[in-house]
């Protein structure tokens, strides 16, 4: 299970069922005891997109990968989470009160597993995800280490890309 630093100050929500999957960085949770549903953006990591968007757009010209093999990759990324948990499964949900939300509302959050391990680390590790830049967490210097071994390895979508 993740540990965390003693002086970090976080936020951890338990009792919640995975109720749906939306892509290969975000879950809809649902608290079991108030029964509210919400959206969760896996924090410290991103996945390629599964629809033509401004942010394919992006990723298209930096990268200069074809956006029909970004969403390929996007979708790579969705089915590879959908395997990892199970729709019902209970989990806990960990947040650093720095960061609680991304700009479209989204909880922004660490999955952690009924058996401890965190889903965020798994898609880092196995290479379907990336580490986030753009806003900094707290695991974001070990998701940059492990993104790298799981390149170097050609693991996940470093199968078929070098960057995505």
């Amino acid at each position: 299970m993740v540990q965390y630093n003693a002086k970090e100050i976080t936020i951890t929500k338990n009792l919640l069922k995975i109720v749906k999957f939306v892509d290969g960085d975000g879950i809809i949770l649902e608290d079991i005891l108030t029964k509210k549903v919400f959206e969760v953006r896996l924090y410290g990591i991103d996945a390629p997109e599964m629809n033509y968007c401004s942010k394919i757009k992006k990723d298209e010209k930096e990268l200069h990968i074809p956006a029909a093999l970004l969403i390929k990759l996007g979708y790579l990324s969705f089915h590879f989470l959908k395997n990892q948990v199970d729709l019902g499964d209970v989990c806990s949900l960990i947040q650093e009160k720095k960061n609680l939300k991304d700009k479209y509302g989204r909880l922004l959050g660490y999955l952690i597993l009924n058996d401890g391990r965190v889903l965020n680390e798994i898609m880092i590790k196995e290479g379907y995800a990336k580490p986030y830049n753009d806003v900094f967490c707290e695991r974001l210097p070990m998701y940059q280490k492990w993104n790298l071994k799981a390149k170097t390895k050609k693991r996940g979508l470093y199968a078929i890309v070098d960057r995505f």
